[in-house]
This record gives C-alpha cells, structure tokens and sequence, in this order.
C-alpha cells in the first residue's frame, strides 16, 4: 500500500496515544485539541482498513492489531531518532568549538589524561581552556561550561559529576619527617610546620581527617601559605613542610615515594568534580563529547590508593 503523505506523522500521533492511554493527555502533550487528534486517528483507521483504539467515554485502549502496530512504530522511530542523532553528531563535528573555565587542580587529574585522544577524535573541534581557581559566572564570562566541586556549584546551574568523592591527604618529604617527626594523630599536626592553601573564595582550607566513623577537623598552623595548588606540592617535596591537597594530584609523587602520607590511616572524602553549565538546553556537540570522554577515564579508580 503507497503510504499517505501524512501516514508517517499520524503513526508518531497514534504511539502518544497508546503511551499515554488517553486523548486528553495525549492532546496537551502535542498541543493539539482532542477533536484534531481523534480526526486524524479516524483517518488513520480509515486509511490502513482497521481498528486501532477501543474508545469508550472511560477508558481508551489499543486493540490487538493497535497494540501490535505501537510496538513496530516505536522501534521504528528509535532507529529513525538514533540515525538522525548520529547525523547531527557528524555535523557538529565537521566544526565547532567549546570554551571551559576550570578549576587548577583539575588540569593534571581530568583534562591533561584525555586532551591528546579528544584531540585526535575530534579533531576539527577547537576548544579553549581558562584555567581559574575563583569562581566564574561562566554565562557572564562567555564560558559553555566550568569545572569545579559540586559543594561550589550554584543550584541554579546544571551539575555532571565526572568523578565520585575524591579523597584528601596531608604528605611531606621523607627528609622533613626525618627532620620533624611524623605525627600519630591529626592533633599533631598542630606541632609542625604546614603549608596551606587558600582557596579562589578567598578561604584557607581547614584540614579534615576520617577513619572509620571518627571525623576530625584541624585548623592547621601556616608557616606558608598559597593560592597554588602547585606551590604547594612543590614545597612538601622540597621539605618546607605539611602539605594538604587532593591524593589524585600527589599520587605520582606517592609512588615514586618523593612523598609520603602524614597519617596513612587518615582521609578524608570530598566532593566530586562536575562541569557546570547554564541550563538543560541541548549542549554543544563538542562539550558533551568532552564530559564523555573524561568519564571514560574514572580518576576515582585510577588514582585510588591500595588500601
């Protein structure tokens, strides 16, 4: 049978229809009125020689060939819908580009892992990447997304995780705990010498520590202190002092035992990384390409201590 010209669309009205088992719904659903849509199903009806819908005045269902049919249109049209994505993604591909403002400690843990294979996947995407520990209004700042701790993250902002909680530590060089000690307790940690971090909020980190259900939290002593991440690390190595920080971003330095754990017993779970971005309109090819891509390589897992 030649299909009507407007078989395919009353096909996609009739599977609303039996998804939502009523006209009314269905109507408001595809703004349409109940009288439009029960036209063209009769017109359906007509046209294929057969009954689709039991209508009575309290209930609509499908009927045995209704039924059959709803369940050939919807995998029809999920074949159709994944073709037309995949077309959209090759067209989105073809040019493009994404703007990100991201926090500094994310750089070496989410974004340097995966820049060289996005790249070569992607490659006529052009991405540009503002590295900044202060919080950005990224729609004011022109941004398509940032990167930061979902504890940071305005509610008005859409959230991706990209890990799960990530794990804090406090380490210092061999040759300072040979120099100082190492502490027994996290109340020890007052007794040395410590670098601190302040935060793009402008705060200094408060040093937290758990074991088991025994959560305690240490305003620690500040021989040095730092809006560097970096400056930080660097330090501990060379025996300035304590260091607080991310375990994801010391673990090279942990293998290679230029540092070694303050307290091995001791950390304390943070929150995840998340890109944030404005709202839930479709993203840019590029940047859910992105935010797939880093969460194909679970710094969670690949970082995490044997413990």
């Amino acid at each position: 049978m030649e299909p009507h010209r407007g078989q395919y669309a009353d096909l996609s009205l009739f599977l609303r229809i039996v998804q939502f088992r009523s006209f009314r719904r269905a109507a408001d659903h595809l703004d349409m009125t109940v009288s439009a849509l029960s036209h063209r199903m009769k017109s359906l009806e007509t046209r294929l020689g057969v009954r689709l819908l039991n209508r009575t005045s309290r209930s609509l269902s499908p009927t045995a060939a209704g039924e059959a049919l709803a369940l050939k249109v919807a995998a029809g049209l999920e074949l159709i819908n994944a073709g037309l994505d995949e077309v959209r993604a090759q067209v989105s591909n073809s040019a493009g580009s994404v703007r990100i403002n991201v926090l500094r400690d994310a750089v070496p843990l989410l974004l340097s892992p995966v820049l060289p294979g996005y790249a070569e996947k992607y490659p006529r995407v052009e991405i540009e990447v503002a590295v900044d520990d202060h919080f950005v209004d990224v729609t004011l700042e022109g941004f398509d997304a940032g990167l930061r701790y979902t504890g940071t993250i305005p509610e008005d902002m859409v959230a991706a995780p990209l890990t799960g909680p990530l794990g804090w530590v406090a380490v210092a060089s061999p040759a300072y705990f040979a120099r100082a000690g190492r502490p027994n307790a996290p109340e020890d940690i007052l007794a040395h010498q410590c670098i601190r971090v302040r935060t793009g909020r402008g705060q200094i980190y408060r040093w937290e520590f758990d074991r088991d259900e025994d959560h305690r939290v240490i305003d620690a002593p500040g021989l040095l202190t730092s809006g560097s991440t970096d400056l930080a690390v660097s330090a501990a190595i060379d025996g300035v002092g304590i260091a607080y920080c991310l375990e994801a971003v010391v673990r090279p330095h942990l293998l290679t035992g230029r540092l070694q754990l303050a307290l091995p017993e001791w950390m304390s779970m943070g929150p995840p990384l998340a890109m944030y971005y404005p709202s839930r309109r479709q993203l840019p090819f590029g940047l859910a390409a992105l935010i797939e891509t880093i969460r194909e390589v679970d710094p969670t897992l690949s970082w995490k201590r044997d413990r």
